[in-house]
């Protein structure tokens, strides 16, 4: 069964971990759409899509209806961002499975918001190093059983 993935990663909030972040997606797409490919896309500034023509709303109300559709939900949570909070909020609401990771090596705390929502089960925050990215990933999708 091809699930349907939804990434988060901060975009207005810095484009600093793209790379890790096309890593990640690229891991995600063996397991089904990456709805918010996107994300990952290293033409994509900090500025986000401004360009689009509908605006910042037609962003939000686009990005909660992939959220609805989602199987789970994956967030890099490393570098902060505001919207990223607003999905896994959203994603938790609604009740969906999320899977944050966090590289401890950045310097920075983990804010407790997120660290403290993890419920070992629909909700996880897994610690990594840059090089473990997609084998995180995997341990991920193995272990929930949404490898198939």
């Amino acid at each position: 069964m091809a699930l349907n993935i939804y990434f988060c990663g901060s975009i207005r909030g810095g484009r600093q971990d793209v790379a890790v972040y096309q890593k990640i997606v690229q891991k995600l797409q063996k397991y089904g759409t990456v709805l918010t490919e996107h994300v990952s896309h290293a033409a994509l500034s900090e500025k986000g899509e401004d360009a689009v023509l509908e605006g910042d709303k037609a962003i939000h109300d686009r990005d909660v209806d992939w959220l609805k559709q989602a199987d789970v939900i994956v967030a890099e949570v490393t570098q902060p961002s505001l919207g990223v909070g607003y999905e896994l909020g959203r994603a938790v609401a609604m009740d969906k499975r999320v899977l944050c990771l966090f590289r401890p090596s950045s310097g920075r705390v983990l804010s407790a918001m997120i660290r403290g929502a993890a419920d070992g089960s629909r909700f996880q925050v897994r610690d990594y190093a840059e090089e473990e990215a997609e084998t995180t990933v995997e341990d991920y999708f193995t272990a929930t059983g949404l490898s198939s």
